[in-house]
């Protein structure tokens, strides 16, 4: 299975063995499809313009992101100017992005070894992906290795104080922050929401963990921020307490 990527040569599946995360969300790609295609139903359809507009630059070159599941990031990137390549380890979400999408240049590829040369990319988007991949770090220096000089790697990921975090059973719940924070943790969590069922397979990553990885990927933070929710009843708690940190690091 290959799909031509413009410009890029031709992306090929990956092998299955060369990464223990590859294809991990393969089993639920179309309980996926069915969760993210839901206008209005998850936490992006609230969060993705504070990424868009504070964090990721003016289109212009050529943009690559990383996880890029059934395409949605990918989408709007594209409607947003920017030339994309999009990989994912996950074949069936792949072919549902390429089947939306006629645009974007799609591809089954490890985050962690990218098929491209040094230096083809002006950006590149992680969106929810970094505490998804099995690798973060080998991912962020990856990142680097193709981006060109000045460019940048633009990240989403669950604040790391959230994501080891649990919220107490008080009247006014409060999020109280694991012992163990500094530990990095497995996540396998099957959720039913209105009719949808997930399972979100991954990995908790602290603070320094991600500043650790771009400081030696040659990646220097250049804009970090705490989004605040589009107006929505369902997600009025994290207009207090962060649920996501974007930040966009530069190749210096």
């Amino acid at each position: 299975m290959s799909y031509h990527a413009s410009g890029y040569g031709t992306l090929t599946t990956m092998p299955e063995a060369s990464t223990s995360s590859a294809g991990e969300w393969e089993p639920d790609a179309e309980n996926w499809l069915s969760w993210a295609r839901t206008p209005g139903f998850d936490a992006y359809w609230y969060f993705r313009d504070a990424f868009f507009d504070s964090i990721l630059p003016h289109s212009g070159g050529r943009t690559l992101e990383i996880g890029c599941g059934e395409g949605r990031v990918t989408r709007d990137l594209v409607a947003r100017g920017h030339a994309v390549v999009a990989v994912d380890t996950a074949v069936t979400l792949v072919r549902h992005a390429v089947e939306a999408d006629a645009v974007a240049a799609y591809g089954v590829a490890d985050s962690a070894a990218l098929p491209f040369p040094a230096s083809s990319f002006d950006i590149v988007v992680a969106y929810n992906a970094l505490q998804v991949v099995g690798d973060m770090e080998r991912t962020i220096a990856e990142a680097a290795r193709v981006l060109s000089d000045r460019g940048a790697l633009c990240a989403c990921v669950a604040h790391p104080l959230t994501d080891l975090g649990e919220f107490t059973e008080d009247a006014a719940p409060r999020l109280m922050v694991r012992p163990d924070y500094r530990d990095r943790r497995r996540v396998e969590e099957t959720e039913h929401v209105a009719g949808h069922t997930m399972t979100f397979r991954g990995w908790t990553h602290s603070l320094e963990h991600y500043s650790l990885a771009l400081e030696a990927a040659g990646l220097r933070i250049e804009a970090l921020r705490e989004p605040r929710p589009a107006a929505s009843e369902r997600y009025e708690r994290w207009q207090g307490i962060p649920l996501f940190l974007n930040l966009r690091a530069i190749k210096s």
